[in-house]
C-alpha cells in the first residue's frame, strides 16, 4: 500500500536527521599539551592583555580614553595562541578590538597605552587613538574602525608576500558580526584565485555587537565559509591555547607551502560588552559567569602550570606583579606624557 504523504514527509525527515548526524564533524581530539616554557609564555602574555584591557577600562571609566573603546577580555587565548605558531615577518591586521593584537606582537604597552589617551608617545603619535595604531616594526598593520574592511588589506598583504616570494603569511583577523560583508567574499575568491598566503582567523565570540550569531547568519558553522571558493577551514576551541596554537601552526604551513587560504574559526567568548559603552543587556550574568568558571582561557593555563608543570602558587603570584608593574608604568605615563603639538595636525598627510 503507497505510503500517505504525511507518512512520506516523516520518513523524509528522519532520512535528512540521519544524514545530517552522519555529515557532522567529529568530535576534535585534545590538542597536545605545550612544553613548560611555552605554556609559560602564553600565560604571561594573556596575562598582560586582559590586565592592560582592565586598566584601559578604568582608566576609560575615568574620563582618560575618548572615543571608543573595545576591550579584549576573555578573548585572550586566540591572539597568544596564533603568534606562538608564527614566524618573524609574518603579518598580523584585525579590527577595532585591537589592543590584545599589539600587545601580543610585541608592541610596548606604554606606547598603546599613551596612543589610547591620545599623547605624543602613543604609537601613531596620539592622533589614532584606540581603533587606528600600526607597527611596521613589529608587523602590526592596525586595528580597523570599519567592519570587514582589514579584509581587503589583509588579503592586500599577502599579495605582496606573493608578489616578492619572501615566504611571510598575512594573519587577518575579523569576527562573526564581519563575516557576511560582500568584502569579505570578494577577499576570499581573490586570495584563492591566485593561491595567496593568507590566514583568516575568524573571533567569534557569539555577539556581534548585540546580535547573537544565531539571528545574524543563517549558518553559524563560520570555518566553511570559503567552501565555495575551496577554501579549507578548521573550527578551533579559541579558550584553549593549546587548540589555538595547534590549529594555526597547521593553517600557516598550509598558506605558506603555496597551497593557498586558509580559514580558522576560533570559538571564543567577550566578557565585556562590545564597547565600553555597551552595558550587554542582550545576554544573561549567568552566561557570563559560566563562561568564566569552566572556560576561561588564562585559569586552564595556571591550573597546568602549577600541576603538570609543578610551579607553585608563589611563582605565578610573581608573574603578575610583574605583568601589574609594566601596566601601571604604561597608565602613568600615559597621564603624563605631552599631548601632541598642534603642528601634528600637518604631519602623516597624503595630498
Amino acid at each position: 500500500m503507497a505510503s500517505s504523504p504525511k507518512t512520506a514527509s516523516r520518513r523524509a525527515s528522519s532520512r535528512g536527521t540521519r544524514s545530517r548526524k552522519s555529515n557532522s564533524k567529529a568530535k576534535a581530539a585534545a590538542p597536545a599539551g605545550l612544553p613548560k616554557d611555552e605554556e609559560l609564555e602564553a600565560y604571561r602574555m594573556m596575562l598582560l592583555i586582559r590586565r592592560f584591557e582592565e586598566k584601559a577600562g578604568q582608566m576609560y571609566g575615568m574620563g582618560l580614553i575618548g572615543g571608543f573603546c573595545h576591550l579584549y577580555i576573555g578573548q585572550e587565548a586566540v591572539v597568544t595562541g596564533v603568534q606562538l605558531a608564527t614566524r618573524e615577518g609574518d603579518q598580523v591586521i584585525t579590527s577595532y578590538r585591537d589592543h590584545g593584537h599589539m600587545l601580543a606582537c610585541g608592541m610596548e604597552a606604554r606606547g598603546v597605552m599613551a596612543e589610547l589617551t591620545g599623547r605624543q608617545g602613543g604609537y601613531s603619535k596620539g592622533k589614532g587613538g584606540s581603533m587606528h595604531m600600526f607597527s611596521v616594526e613589529k608587523a602590526f598593520y592596525g586595528g580597523h574602525g570599519i567592519v570587514g574592511a582589514q579584509v581587503s588589506l589583509g588579503t592586500g598583504l599577502a599579495f605582496a608576500n606573493r608578489y616578492r616570494e619572501d615566504g611571510k603569511v598575512s594573519l587577518t583577523y575579523l569576527g562573526d558580526g564581519a563575516i557576511n560583508q560582500g568584502q569579505v567574499y570578494e577577499s576570499f575568491n581573490m586570495a584563492k584565485l591566485w593561491n595567496l598566503p593568507v590566514v583568516y582567523v575568524i573571533e567569534n565570540n557569539k555577539y556581534g555587537m548585540g546580535t547573537s550569531i544565531s539571528r545574524a547568519s543563517s549558518t553559524t558553522d563560520l570555518s566553511q565559509r570559503g567552501a565555495s571558493f575551496d577554501i579549507p577551514g578548521d573550527q578551533v576551541d579559541g579558550m584553549d591555547v593549546r587548540a589555538v596554537k595547534a590549529a594555526a601552526g597547521k593553517a600557516l604551513d598550509y598558506a605558506r607551502s603555496g597551497k593557498g587560504p586558509f580559514i580558522l574559526e576560533m570559538l571564543t567568548y567577550r566578557y565585556r560588552g562590545h564597547s565600553m559603552s555597551d552595558p550587554a543587556k542582550y545576554r544573561s550574568k549567568e552566561e557570563v559567569q559560566k563562561m568564566r568558571q569552566e572556560h576561561d582561557p588564562i585559569e586552564q593555563v595556571k591550573a597546568r602550570l602549577l600541576g603538570e608543570h609543578g610551579l607553585e602558587e608563589d611563582d605565578l603570584k610573581a608573574v603578575d606583579k610583574d605583568i601589574r608593574a609594566i601596566v601601571n608604568e604604561a597608565a602613568d605615563f600615559a597621564q603624563i606624557d605631552p599631548e601632541p603639538d598642534p603642528s601634528e595636525l600637518w604631519t602623516d598627510v597624503y595630498a
